[in-house]
């Protein structure tokens, strides 16, 4: 009679193909499809290994964007310097003026003639992105004038290498000048830390005392992941909801960056899938992902980093479209919406 073996032999070595392949499908849908909370022309992401400067992840990361009140990680960075070089102290009072009084929320409601001290200027701008502090900081540095101090602070930007950024205003209220990149906010991230390593305990604060009321924040990515200790949360209309985190824990430092998201939940949905991808043993080996944007569906999703063949290029109008109309002055920037927030319609930015 004839051997069973050998046909035994081909069954086992087809199952055994059989669930190779099923594995390596079931791994590469994982990893090519990544949902992005966000519309294509608003969003911009960036994830940098901080140890070494490799770039682990980025889509638009050269593309213009508002960056809305992550602009006070440079009222930060320049505040820090005045402290680092003695021109101030913790305990500097800064006088709030009538103009930086008036700014539009978030704020600390300021009345004429009052001060804030240093310390708690700090505080404010990190954990409640008050707009009257950072606006008061700014003229405070800048001899008296705003104006001033944004061009200081666009010099400055520029001295780090943040080629694609421009300051118009200490606290990121609108301004159709005020533009920067998703990688230029990474740049100004790892420069905080490595330069103020000693201030930078303040970005990992969810709460301070001012006046005797306990004043929270709006970063609640602090707490959510193991090993997040900063930095600044953002968001006005034109720009949808933005975030610069800092992850370090485990012998792994990073830098997340993600701008224009539909949502502060969203985008923290977001940055955390971002933070495991990198974490991940295979990320040395993973492609792009395909992305997947807010409102498509999963079979009409474009090539990865490219828009469809019949829309324009990333950050312009499609062809024949009419720009939105441009948010009104004085929209507060702060991570929580307001009735005083302008148009949910903004101009789109152009492409670097």
């Amino acid at each position: 009679m004839p051997r069973p073996f050998p046909f035994l032999q081909k069954l086992i070595a087809i199952l055994a193909l059989l669930v190779l392949v099923a594995g390596c499908t079931t791994a590469a849908t994982t990893e090519s499809v990544l949902a992005v909370p966000a519309q294509p022309q608003k969003y911009a992401a960036i994830v940098v290994d901080a140890s070494s400067g490799k770039t682990l992840f980025e889509v638009n990361s050269r593309s213009q964007r508002y960056p809305a009140s992550l602009t006070k990680m440079m009222t930060l960075y320049m505040l820090f310097e005045a402290l680092e070089s003695g021109r101030v102290t913790k305990e500097t009072r800064i006088p709030v003026s009538d103009h930086a009084a008036s700014q539009p929320p978030t704020k600390l409601r300021f009345r004429r003639g009052e001060t804030i001290d240093v310390d708690s200027a700090i505080r404010a701008m990190v954990v409640k992105s008050a707009n009257d502090v950072a606006v008061a900081v700014g003229e405070y540095l800048g001899g008296g004038s705003e104006e001033q101090f944004a061009a200081m602070m666009t010099a400055k930007a520029h001295s780090l290498g943040m080629t694609g950024t421009s300051f118009h205003n200490a606290c990121g209220l609108p301004d159709d000048a005020q533009v920067t990149t998703a990688r230029d906010m990474a740049v100004l991230g790892m420069a905080l830390e490595h330069r103020f390593p000693q201030h930078f305990h303040y970005f990992s604060e969810s709460d301070f005392m001012f006046r005797g009321r306990l004043v929270r924040g709006h970063n609640d990515m602090l707490g959510r992941v193991h090993g997040v200790d900063g930095i600044k949360t953002g968001y006005i209309r034109a720009s949808g909801y933005n975030i610069v985190t800092s992850y370090n824990a485990d012998g792994r430092h990073l830098i997340v960056v993600v701008m224009g998201a539909d949502s502060a939940r969203q985008r923290n949905d977001h940055v955390e899938a971002l933070i495991q991808r990198s974490l991940g043993p295979t990320i040395a080996d993973a492609g792009q992902p395909r992305l997947m944007y807010s409102g498509e569906q999963a079979a009409a999703a474009p090539l990865p980093g490219l828009p469809p063949s019949d829309s324009a290029l990333p950050g312009l109008p499609p062809p024949g479209s009419v720009a939105p109309a441009t948010p009104l002055p004085g929209s507060p920037a702060s991570d929580l919406p307001s009735a005083d927030l302008a148009s949910p319609t903004s101009p789109l930015l152009p492409t670097q």
